[in-house]
């Protein structure tokens, strides 16, 4: 008799309220630093996709978990549910990045903190992890600064294999890394990570490759403000 009636004040057991007031202050936070953290993304990503349309989801994911937490809250028997529902979702989304999916957490985290009503907490560990975010991109600024993705795009898949490439690339190259490569019956793509020593780098690169292919193309996106 005891146990049915520890099991039934379990599952019947209402947590703590919040107000519509401190509904309305907490779903204005959560946009708020979820946006913020957009734009943290944003500066210090260093995702391959395109980061300002990803980060235009972290307003939306903030507040879409903000609002299931403030309401499954109210009762344990909800929340139980609510895992039971997550467990047979299927997410296929595209996050094919580590950094993604830790930004995606991020979101999901400030959500979290906010429909458990858990302000200061969420607001504290907010600085703190953009401070680190920010101490972290100024530590590793000076080799970010030299680096970037390099395309290299030809109409004559036949003269080249990754071999050839990665060999001309390595002699004018502090560090490389093969990132994407596309061969095709008419044409190839290659898409590299890559460290550059100075600007005459690119320019080297670009004469190196040309001796093979003088129609080959090559694109220099720099991930940092300068080469110098």
């Amino acid at each position: 008799m005891n146990d049915a009636n520890f099991l039934q004040e379990f599952f019947t057991s209402e947590m703590i309220q919040i107000t519509n007031f401190g509904f309305i202050i907490n779903l204005i936070l959560t946009g708020l630093l979820s946006y913020f953290l957009g734009k943290i993304y944003i500066r210090y990503g260093m995702s391959l996709s395109n980061r300002k349309d990803f980060a235009r989801n972290f307003v939306l994911l903030g507040l879409a978990t903000m609002l299931i937490i403030t309401i499954v809250q109210s009762s344990l028997a909800l929340s139980l549910g609510l895992i039971g529902a997550l467990s047979i979702v299927r997410f296929r989304a595209a996050i094919k990045e580590p950094e993604e999916l830790i930004y995606l957490f991020l979101t999901i985290a400030i959500g979290l903190g906010m429909g458990a009503n858990q302000r200061f907490k969420t607001f504290i560990a907010f600085i703190a992890i953009s401070l680190i975010i920010w101490l972290s991109s100024k530590v590793s600024k000076k080799p970010q600064d030299k680096q970037g993705y390099l395309t290299v795009s030809s109409k004559n898949p036949d003269l080249w294999s990754i071999k050839t490439i990665n060999d001309l690339i390595e002699q004018q190259s502090d560090e490389f890394r093969l990132r994407r490569f596309d061969k095709m019956e008419n044409f190839l793509e290659a898409l590299f990570l890559v460290t550059l020593p100075d600007p005459q780098a690119i320019e080297n690169i670009d004469r190196d490759l040309r001796v093979r292919d003088s129609s080959i193309q090559i694109i220099f996106a720099n991930m940092g403000e300068s080469i110098q």
